[in-house]
């Protein structure tokens, strides 16, 4: 049975340029992150690779999940253990025949439409949102709500992961919409105080899901 983390934190360094990709994934084991999902549009696929294989070492030290967004080459490379896939990116079923059973797949969603099609396809847990408004992303749709996020999960039959403009001030209204969990870019990236906003997230999520 695969553990899917409920606390994500994406690496993200175009929001800010205090911490690298690595310095984040420090941030993130500290912090008592789950799943640490390295992401970055920009790097060059050697740089990628290079990345991917120290945060992975790293990882696999503190034994805490790691994926890579979008870059199914770069998780077989640096043996991460999965990925994460939007809609735009290599089919779910598609990835899952490079990968293997093993490895985790996690898909995209802003609809159920799009969430059932994740499961169908195969994918372990479903990344919905956003949620929230979030400065993270350009958002063309407006944010889902938890009203939204709460029909997803109740139709949809695999974990699924909130996205967007999370913080400790909602990521209670989150669980109760019934959340797996959340994945977090800004609201601790850009804390003052990044490691305090981890161990808050992680304290409400796991408090609500005992």
């Amino acid at each position: 049975m695969k553990k899917i983390g409920r606390l994500y934190l994406i690496t993200d360094t175009a929001i800010q340029n205090k911490y690298s990709h690595y310095q984040i994934a420090i941030l993130a084991i500290k912090g008592g992150a789950d799943v640490i999902q390295l992401r970055d549009k920009t790097l060059s696929t050697s740089e990628l690779i290079q990345t991917a294989i120290n945060i992975a070492a790293l990882c696999r030290k503190h034994k805490v999940t790691f994926l890579i967004n979008d870059r199914v080459d770069v998780a077989l490379v640096s043996n991460a253990d999965g990925v994460h896939l939007g809609m735009e990116d290599i089919p779910i079923n598609e990835a899952r025949k490079l990968l293997g059973r093993n490895k985790i797949i996690g898909g995209t969603a802003h609809t159920l439409t799009e969430a059932k099609k994740c499961e169908k396809d195969g994918a372990d847990y479903v990344g919905y949102g956003h949620i929230y408004p979030t400065k993270t992303k350009y958002k063309p749709e407006k944010p889902k709500g938890t009203e939204q996020l709460k029909l997803i999960v109740s139709k949809t039959g695999i974990p699924v992961i909130a996205i967007g403009g999370i913080s400790p001030a909602n990521i209670e209204d989150v669980m109760k919409a019934g959340a797996h969990g959340a994945a977090v870019v800004g609201s601790v990236l850009k804390s003052s105080d990044p490691l305090n906003t981890l161990s808050l997230l992680r304290k409400k999520i796991y408090d609500r899901k005992k």
